[in-house]
């Protein structure tokens, strides 16, 4: 084909994919400029009672009396000695412990692998030789692959399973099946390889499905669901700020270890050493509570009752 016979024109399939990738940004960004504040925290926290009521009769066609909405909105908008004196009980500093750690192990391993599959599929030989437009194609093939077969069904499977098996269950499930798959895809790398290449695929994409049929859905779900409403956005923005910072980490260990001893030497120490932070992610999830058929009213009342 015409890419093919003319390396060059990578480039401009590099940039016709890059700018396709901006249209389903603009369509998650107009939804999210249009869609309406929750009215828990438009009342909990901006105590604007009228726009709260507005809200609701829009999203659920209910209409609402501003009276009966003034009766809710009691409390005074939440400060930063109110969030400390809150957080300072172990009782309640345990499950923003638990969503912290627990997304920042997940995210060591999720970044530290989706982000260089791509590595991975060349240093196992998928990928193959040949020309940069045959490699990065039958890598692209890779790629397609683990997201038909492991990461989309691991989302879907979680989103039909999880008011039934529970947020924590299932994170359970995902970091141990995890630290299974990570240790005999870590220690077993050159046997596994030695074998069966087509093996190695085929347990690298039950990691991706445990991620996503796991912590990569959980650790987002818990954080929302967890806090009172008062301090719940600020909670979930520090669990999700630790699990970037697990995402950094794992770029910068990446590409400063993945080559020593030789190109993608370390690739199977470094499945180790995910394998050992879905161990972390195991432990901490002890921590964290279990949100399943409750409402954020109910979570919310529970939890100022151990204020």
């Amino acid at each position: 084909g015409a890419v093919d016979g003319d390396q060059l024109m990578l480039d401009y399939v590099w940039r016709i994919i890059m700018g396709l990738g901006v249209v389903p940004g603009l369509v998650a960004l107009y939804f999210r400029l249009t869609i309406p504040e929750t009215p828990r925290y438009t009342l909990d926290v901006e105590k604007n009672t009228q726009r709260a009521a507005a809200d609701v009769h829009k999203t659920l066609g209910h209409k609402v009396a501003d009276e009966s909405v003034e009766r809710v909105c009691v409390a005074d908008k939440p400060t930063w000695t109110e969030f400390y004196h809150y957080f300072k009980h172990w009782r309640n500093l345990r499950v923003l412990v638990g969503t912290t750690v627990t997304w920042f192990a997940l995210d060591v391993a999720f970044y530290g692998i989706n982000l260089n599959s791509s590595i991975i599929l060349q240093a196992i030989g998928f990928a193959g030789k040949g020309s940069p437009y045959k490699v990065l194609l039958k890598t692209a093939a890779g790629n397609i692959i683990l997201n038909l077969l492991g990461t989309m069904p691991g989302y879907w499977v979680t989103v039909f399973t999880i008011d039934k098996l529970g947020r924590r269950t299932i994170q359970f499930i995902g970091f141990t099946v995890l630290l299974i798959l990570f240790c005999i895809l870590g220690f077993g790398y050159h046997k596994i390889l030695d074998k069966s290449v087509a093996g190695f695929v085929v347990l690298f994409t039950l990691a991706q499905f445990f991620q996503n049929f796991g912590p990569n859905t959980t650790t987002f779900i818990i954080p929302a669901e967890a806090f009172p409403t008062r301090f719940r956005s600020t909670c979930h923005g520090i669990s999700a700020a630790c699990g970037k910072v697990g995402a950094v980490v794992a770029q910068l260990g990446v590409f400063q270890l993945k080559d020593r001893g030789g190109k993608n030497a370390f690739i199977p120490q470094l499945i180790q050493i995910f394998a050992l932070f879905m161990l972390v992610g195991l432990v901490f999830t002890w921590f964290v509570p279990e949100t399943k058929g409750k409402s954020l009213e109910e979570l919310s009342e529970g939890e100022n009752a151990r204020e």
